[in-house]
């Protein structure tokens, strides 16, 4: 896609900040610098999120993921990570091209990943009923 940043990085066409590329796969900072080591992982080929992106580059994707997530972990002295995807826009998804985030962690660090939302009164039966495969 002509006007999508992440292509253009993928591309050479804007700077990024390299971590990990393969074939099918690149992996840069965030510029955001909203967590020391924020990672994206985007495969080259442009999909637009999750739901439509080929198996083959998925796996590809998911597999740098785990690389990069154990290379934070067993040799740059992280904890752990999170990683997370936003497909669509009522997820959040601000960049239209898939992405995932790996985000080195370390014990104590005071970030909150996790939504602080209030409980619902939720039917679990119910929604299995619906959402079950």
């Amino acid at each position: 896609m002509n006007n999508c940043i992440f292509c253009k990085i993928v591309n050479g066409e804007c700077p990024s900040y390299k971590i990990y590329e393969d074939d099918k796969v690149y992996a840069f900072l965030d510029i955001a610098c909203d967590a020391v080591g924020h990672t994206l992982v985007v495969p080259k080929k442009h999909f637009c999120n999750v739901m439509d992106c080929d198996r083959e580059y998925l796996d590809a994707v998911i597999d740098a993921v785990q690389k990069i997530a154990d290379h934070y972990v067993k040799d740059c002295g992280y904890d752990g990570v999170n990683i997370f995807n936003a497909s669509g826009a009522s997820a959040e998804q601000s960049v239209f091209h898939l992405h995932f985030h790996v985000i080195p962690r370390k014990s104590g660090d005071g970030m909150r990943m996790w939504p602080l939302n209030e409980k619902y009164d939720i039917d679990l039966a119910e929604v299995c009923k619906k959402l079950a495969l």
